[in-house]
């Protein structure tokens, strides 16, 4: 599990950007995104379908792949690059079955043993989550902070692993230093849609010269 992951994975939310999930994505690609996870807790199976359609084909024009949250289902649909998979989604295995082996997959995790447990997994890279406080996300888990994200790290060698919730750019330095090898965020970039880029190119640099 050696999957290399960009330093910042940007992930799409349409009711906190306001604006379509192609409309955040064409953003993200603009400002140097290389993967990027469509996010849809709301809407229907076919409108997401569709408006995740509409993100891939601009995607794809410009080699970025994409990955979808939970719905394996769609992401096979639609070719997508892979599916995002929390506890309670369907088991890796079978999304592995469904998708092969090719697609990339990834895994959320809440604590040290989820983490240890993921590696046995078909799995290409662990997320671990959340590290702050966040609202993005309801009935949420108690936060890690970086001292859980730490022993993470520790947990599981040189596994890729993603942080995720509630991390700011002001955080950003203390939780690759804490063993993050990549940091998902939401609401830190596309809670202001005319800021999207804006905070995309600061974070990728931010998470290239400081961090």
């Amino acid at each position: 599990m050696n999957f290399k992951l960009p330093r910042i994975y940007p992930i799409t939310d349409t009711r906190i950007a306001g604006i379509s999930h192609a409309a955040q994505v064409e953003r993200m690609i603009a400002v140097g995104a290389e993967l990027i996870q469509l996010r849809e807790k709301h809407d229907s199976p076919r409108d997401f379908y569709a408006s995740a359609a509409e993100a891939i084909q601009i995607a794809k024009k410009h080699g970025v792949r994409i990955i979808i949250n939970d719905r394996v289902d769609i992401a096979f649909a639609l070719s997508a690059d892979g599916v995002h998979l929390g506890q309670d989604d369907l088991p890796p295995v079978n999304a592995r079955e469904i998708l092969g082996p090719d697609a990339i997959i990834g895994y959320s995790t809440h604590s040290v043993r989820q983490a240890q447990d993921a590696l046995s997994l078909p799995v290409d890279y662990v997320a671990i989550g959340p590290i702050f406080h966040t609202g993005t996300k309801e009935n949420h888990h108690a936060p890690l902070g970086l001292t859980g994200l730490h022993e993470v790290r520790g947990s599981i060698g040189d596994a890729s692993l993603v942080a995720i919730g509630g991390i700011t750019r002001e955080s950003l330095k203390a939780v690759f230093d804490a063993g993050a090898d990549s940091v998902a965020m939401i609401g830190g970039i596309v809670s202001d849609p005319a800021k999207i880029e804006t905070r995309m190119r600061e974070l990728i640099r931010m998470s290239i010269t400081k961090c």
